[in-house]
């Protein structure tokens, strides 16, 4: 379906973005090879594309967990304790910005404004937001995560 999308479209590098979330949602990460497919569909080099995956924010050029965290690290977000959330989480999950946990359940990287700034600190897990944050609130979302990955990993 998302090749008949871009093949019926009359520019198709208008949808390079989105073909290559598409592709990453599909593989989990834009590989050299998952970027070479998306540069294929819509007729650009590989290299600009990957000029544009290493400028936006939620395409990955390496492998992820299975949630990715973006702690908003944005001036209101340092203002209202983004510093102390920041190490708590770290140190919940063992890594430190820009890192995958071991059991590859978590990837925690930094993101410039969630747009969430009337809730703040605020981060995204999956696209999905929450804030303001405490390492209370932390706790209990790190817990119902593992606890959703646990139901759903097949044993």
């Amino acid at each position: 379906m998302l090749s008949q999308q871009i093949q019926a479209s009359k520019h198709p590098p208008e949808l390079v973005v989105d073909v290559m979330m598409a592709v990453q949602e599909h593989y989990g990460y834009l590989s050299d090879e998952a970027l070479e497919e998306a540069a294929a569909m819509v007729g650009m080099a590989p290299t600009k594309l990957d000029e544009l995956a290493t400028f936006y924010t939620f395409l990955y050029r390496e492998p992820v967990g299975r949630y990715v965290i973006h702690l908003c690290d944005s001036v209101i977000c340092w203002m209202d304790g983004y510093e102390p959330l920041r190490d708590h989480l770290c140190k919940k999950l063992g890594i430190q910005m820009g890192e995958t946990t071991p059991d590859g359940l978590f990837t925690l990287l930094p993101v410039c404004c969630i747009g969430y700034c009337d809730r703040s600190p605020a981060m995204l897990i999956n696209k999905k937001a929450y804030g303001p944050l405490t390492s209370e609130k932390i706790d209990e979302i790190l817990e119902t995560l593992r606890s959703e990955a646990a139901e759903t990993t097949p044993s």
